[in-house]
């Protein structure tokens, strides 16, 4: 991520210079576009490594979600420095015309050929990196791999959206097309920022785990000959590979206390050996007819310490 942070800043630069070399509103929107990207860089790497941290007393369900916090800050930079940018020059654009030479084109497409180039190496690498950890469905599980694909892909598409504007511009002499660039350009990344954002707010307010670990913890549970009937199942993500289980059951009747955190023990371990993203796990018994029983259920060993057994 490093090595992408200093080419996100390489390419920074040379579409600003560029930019302002040839006055071309689309190549200072993607010189926007990249400093965007450079900033999120930062953020990304600030969430791998504090999402790593251990659990403490202030954090007891650990900082697994620092990921999704950084990648709605992306989302936020993409949104403000780059699709707000670019819908100001593409107006601009159209308020002010283009006095653009015909060295500015020639220095701007170049330098556009270049970052196509370094940013499709770039896509490259993090779709390989995608197939790597599962594939599209697995693999864009983790928020900041997804940023950087969403990144990288969207930084290909505009670059090519303002090669094409630079271009039409130069062939007609109508700077509308370059405008048209910037606009679609500002689009592109307003759309790509409210997506990362909208999957970044579900799961900091407390997304579900996947649907297939809950229909295995309900059929673990299901399958538990102590259990009369599992009353409600509630699990969260509070990482990228952990989530909290809470589930509320009913017990057959006649169990005494040491059978029964017996057997709490036991399904704990059934569902965090079975579902390995279940960190935390929590049962609750509605059933109220046994106090022991009821007083074991109640048991650090029957609703949970960090571990899940």
């Amino acid at each position: 991520m490093l090595v992408a942070l200093a080419a996100n800043l390489v390419i920074a630069v040379a579409k600003t210079v560029g930019g302002l070399a040839a006055s071309s509103p689309a190549l200072l929107s993607e010189a926007a576009h990249s400093v965007a990207d450079s900033l999120n860089e930062v953020f990304l790497l600030a969430a791998l490594r504090r999402s790593r941290r251990p659990a403490d007393r202030r954090h007891p369900f650990g900082y697994g979600k620092e990921r999704f916090f950084w990648s709605l800050l992306a989302a936020v930079g993409i949104f403000v420095m780059g699709g707000c940018f670019s819908f100001f020059q593409g107006v601009e654009a159209l308020r002010n015309g283009g006095d653009e030479k015909l060295s500015g084109y020639v220095a701007g497409l170049i330098v556009l050929g270049v970052a196509l180039f370094a940013e499709g190496g770039s896509l490259l690498r993090a779709l390989h990196q995608v197939r790597r950890q599962g594939g599209l469905g697995s693999g864009l599980r983790d928020p900041a791999l997804r940023t950087v694909v969403a990144e990288d892909g969207t930084a290909v598409v505009g670059v090519t959206l303002a090669v094409v504007g630079m271009a039409l511009h130069m062939i007609t002499g109508q700077v509308v097309w370059e405008a048209s660039a910037s606009l679609a350009i500002g689009v592109l990344l307003v759309y790509v920022a409210f997506r990362l954002g909208r999957d970044a707010r579900d799961q900091l307010i407390g997304e579900a785990a996947d649907p297939e670990a809950s229909d295995r913890i309900r059929e673990l549970l299901g399958e538990q000959p102590e259990i009369d009937s599992v009353e409600a199942l509630f699990t969260m993500k509070t990482g990228l590979d952990t989530a909290l289980v809470a589930a509320r059951v009913d017990l057959v009747p006649g169990m005494d206390s040491e059978r029964v955190e017996e057997v709490a023990v036991r399904i704990k371990r059934s569902i965090a050996r079975e579902v390995p993203e279940a960190e935390q796990i929590f049962l609750d018994v509605t059933e109220r007819g046994d106090p022991e029983a009821r007083e074991a259920w109640e048991s650090p060993a029957a609703t949970g310490e960090r571990g899940g057994a």
